[in-house]
């Protein structure tokens, strides 16, 4: 039995309301880099789809930037290290790790040699730091800030000059290496978010939260001209980023707008308008060979089209918040998955193109704890909102029309052929036909935490945190409890009949996934052990012989119905993320996907 990785649909930048977003750029131009949470994410600039993830700092990771020379990345952390790690193999070995300053890391620069790194940020006594790549040893001091510094750059050609950008109103700058403060750039009237120079060194610009951009002489730092005369945008600016020529720059803004700018007359050419929603301020941005690329606070990625400014030619869209539900439907030939995340937000991606997009309308307000397809093609989600919804998967809409409001909060939902749902809620199980409720069983004497009905539809399966599974028997519209009850080997987390209903596996939180045999009366066919914590979710392989589960401790396990011993095992499938969600899309492709917001796909053999 073996496994590699076919797809992996990566997150979308993590945002933050009024933070800049710093996007990196491939100097070959192929790729590009940002961060969510403790991955990097390497993005395929021409084909999004193709992604490859570094998840090796403990803690949240803020900035990454490659090197000139393409062969390493260097990337900081909140806590600030940073590691700077091979780009050209699939280990991406580290090469040197440093500590700079104690606090977090907001932007790093490479020389044009890749030997010397400059990176800022929130430090206790010092904001920033600039030493040899090789050594970590001191190549000069960055000084002149009283706050915190959001944005540092270095002149790509000699002489060398280094820029800072601060909350302290200011941008600094120096002269070296070894790098020396020469003196302060006091134009804007509020927090300076991105200074960068030119890619060949004879300007740099500044840009800040008071809407002003400004040019300056690269070598001389002397003051040429603010960018569209009093105001470069009508909100914030947080991101610039060059043309390769250098004769242009695009610019982010607050005001939901990019533009586009002619240097040599500092006057916008195009504005690309973004939306109307606060969701569409953008706060970072890009420009790498012919691509122009923004960032929204919805962590969207938007490829600019200069022939026409309010269409973007394509928006990258998936989850930027942790992925908390998952599940495969085929429609129209084509497999499809969908993924429910933190924030309420369902996505559904083309399996084999990575194709994406989410639901129009307004859906989920909170977590989207769990969701399956049903028989009507509808997709069936229950949510921290206390809402269980039935969205089509064809008209791929939200309506109001379609949400069954809870008493309280549901936390598993199941479906069977017939429109029959099972929503398992705090202290309640409701049983629901055709988008209605059609019966409660509440006051129980034990708590519920996950429900499974039968694929014939004659039994619902209930499992408690007591550790209990009840079985209670489907009549009519009602739910019968006949005292018929099998032990799980602790408190019940997920459960799922195999899709001929010859089987029941239920996971606990022991560790432990027991399968019991449905015609033989519910008896134990297997217990299978291997995970070394609470195991979280389950998911049955359309072959009804295989299974996979997947635990608190990262590890995911491809378990055999008939044999216990005969399994596979997929280490560190998110490394130091568990999985949230399993789903097959056929009997040799697992989906798999976890707090670190991406989706990714397995191919087995047995």
């Amino acid at each position: 039995m073996s496994y590699e990785l076919k797809h992996v649909f990566a997150s979308l930048p993590q945002m933050e309301r009024g933070v800049a977003k710093v996007l990196g750029g491939d100097p070959k131009g192929n790729n590009f880099l940002y961060t969510n949470g403790k991955s990097v994410i390497i993005r395929n600039i021409n084909n999004p789809a193709i992604a490859d993830i570094y998840t090796e700092h403990p803690h949240q990771v803020t900035v990454a930037k490659y090197a000139p020379s393409g062969f390493y990345i260097a990337s900081g952390d909140v806590s600030g290290k940073i590691r700077i790690w091979d780009t050209t193999q699939k280990e991406h070995l580290l090469k040197y790790e440093y500590q700079p300053f104690g606090g977090k890391i907001k932007d790093i620069a490479w020389t044009e040699d890749s030997k010397r790194i400059a990176c800022v940020g929130e430090g206790r006594e010092k904001f920033g730091a600039v030493f040899l790549w090789d050594t970590g040893s001191s190549v000069g001091e960055i000084s002149g800030h009283s706050k915190v510094i959001n944005s540092v750059d270095i002149k790509q050609t000699r002489p060398y000059r280094l820029i800072s950008g601060s909350d302290d109103n200011c941008g600094a700058f120096f002269e070296g290496p070894p790098f020396k403060f020469k003196f302060s750039i006091t134009d804007h009237s509020r927090f300076v978010n991105c200074v960068r120079f030119s890619p060949d060194g004879n300007r740099f610009c500044t840009a800040g939260a008071d809407g002003q951009i400004f040019l300056y002489d690269g070598k001389t730092g002397e003051k040429i001209c603010a960018l569209g005369g009093a105001k470069a945008h009508e909100g914030g600016v947080y991101a610039v980023s060059w043309s390769p020529d250098s004769s242009q720059l695009i610019s982010a803004s607050g005001d939901k707008t990019v533009k586009l700018w002619d240097v040599g007359t500092s006057t916008a050419l195009t504005t690309f308008n973004m939306g109307a929603d606060v969701m569409d301020q953008q706060l970072g941005c890009l420009w790498q060979k012919d691509h122009l690329l923004s960032v929204s606070l919805s962590g969207y990625i938007n490829y600019l089209d200069k022939s026409n400014p309010d269409r973007p030619l394509r928006t990258i869209k998936g989850h930027s918040k942790s992925i908390q539900s998952l599940t495969v439907h085929k429609n129209g030939g084509r497999s499809y998955i969908y993924s429910g995340s933190h924030d309420g937000h369902i996505n559904y991606w083309d399996a084999e193109t990575g194709e994406n997009n989410d639901f129009s309308g307004k859906g989920h307000s909170n977590l989207v704890t769990k969701m399956a397809v049903d028989d009507a093609d509808q997709l069936v989600t229950c949510s921290m909102d206390d809402t269980v919804r039935f969205t089509s998967v064809t008209k791929k809409e939200y309506s109001a029309s379609n949400l069954v409001k809870m008493d309280v909060q549901p936390k598993h939902v199941s479906v069977a052929a017939g429109g029959l749902a099972l929503a398992v809620c705090i202290g309640q199980v409701v049983f629901l036909k055709d988008k209605k409720k059609v019966f409660t069983l509440d006051s129980l004497d034990y708590e519920p935490e996950a429900g499974a009905i039968h694929p014939g539809g004659s039994t619902a399966a209930v499992g408690g945190a007591d550790g209990k599974v009840r079985l209670y028997s489907v009549q009519g519209s009602t739910l019968k409890d006949e005292g018929k009850s099998v032990e799980a080997k602790g408190p019940v987390t997920d459960m799922a009949y195999s899709k001929d209903g010859a089987y029941l596996a239920v996971t606990d939180e022991k560790k432990v996934v027991t399968v019991f045999t449905v015609a033989d009366n519910y008896s134990v066919k297997n217990d299978f052990y291997g995970h070394h914590a609470k195991v979280v979710t389950l998911a049955w392989s359309p072959d009804n012989e295989h299974f996979a589960s997947g635990g608190m401790d990262m590890m995911v396990y491809v378990w055999t119905v008939n044999d216990a011993d005969k399994r596979l095992k997929i280490p560190d499938a998110h490394r130091l993320h568990h999985v949230s969600g399993l789903a097959w899309i056929d009997e040799h492709t697992l989906v798999t996907t976890s707090h670190d917001a991406s989706v990714k796909q397995w191919t087995l053999k047995f």
